[in-house]
């Protein structure tokens, strides 16, 4: 018996960062959304634990001492008191520390197909998402949500202009480190978010700094015919941009340039 669980690309349609905690985190305030696209998990029964990964971005995972994948299935086991184990298998689509929760989409996956495949009851997967990361908890629900507190604290959201909307997501395929990102940001509160379309990434300034390039991707994009709304998400570098239709977003699909990552999708 094999599961399959899809691992959807995370995006901030905003991400308003209020102020730094003492603990070293950030009071934030973000609309998560999510594409239809991402990464995919497999699993089937095993004695232990093992992980394999495949896929375009496999590459970048070699070597890893901790993996999100395997952390999120050991601590499901224990806080569920589950002895069965899982061999799992990543298929690997999304560029890593990208700012599109590919770590945190992967654990959240996880959860989910172990909580299936282990046939326990989904609170266990709720208590453990935000131990694993602060996009955890949002990518274990993959729905538009609004997020609070460090991003964890989320009520979900319908807005008919998000669900279905044609999306191009644009990355360098440079790397921008979340840490580096928040440790650049400024400290200014610039305000609540209250609207999406009205909103705002605070963390675009400090990753334009450190990739510069983040900046030519937004600028690229904000240059396509039928292209509504653009912007960074997470800390970058992945940009992206919602498109009238999907006639259009794919003909600025077809002429991104060669050396960046690109992927055409929709938003759930």
């Amino acid at each position: 018996m094999q599961l399959t669980e899809p691992a959807p690309a995370k995006l901030n349609l905003a991400l308003h960062v209020r102020r730094r905690r003492l603990d070293g985190r950030h009071e934030l305030e973000t609309l998560f959304a999510f594409c239809t696209d991402g990464d995919l998990l497999r699993a089937e029964p095993a004695d232990g634990l093992s992980l394999h990964v495949t896929g375009p971005f496999a590459s970048a995972l070699d070597g890893e001492q901790d993996n999100l994948v395997l952390r999120a299935a050991s601590k499901l086991a224990v806080h569920a008191g589950v002895e069965a184990g899982a061999a799992l298998t990543l298929v690997k689509n999304l560029p890593i520390a990208s700012g599109i929760g590919g770590g945190s989409a992967d654990a959240a996956a996880t959860l989910r197909l172990l909580t299936r495949l282990w046939s326990i009851d989904p609170s266990h997967a709720s208590s453990v998402a935000p131990e694993l990361g602060a996009d955890v908890p949002a990518c274990l629900l993959s729905m538009t949500a609004l997020g609070s507190g460090v991003g964890d604290e989320l009520a979900l959201v319908d807005d008919p202009a998000i669900s279905g909307q044609p999306v191009l997501l644009v990355n360098p395929l440079v790397a921008v480190p979340t840490g580096s990102v928040f440790a650049a940001w400024d400290g200014v509160d610039r305000g609540p978010l209250d609207d999406w379309r009205e909103g705002r990434n605070d963390l675009e300034t400090p990753a334009r700094a450190i990739a510069p390039v983040t900046g030519d991707v937004l600028d690229w994009l904000g240059r396509q015919e039928g292209a509504t709304f653009v912007r960074m998400t997470g800390s970058g570098a992945t940009c992206f941009a919602l498109f009238v239709d999907e006639s259009r977003r794919d003909r600025a699909q077809a002429a991104v340039p060669a050396d960046w990552w690109r992927l055409a999708t929709f938003l759930r």
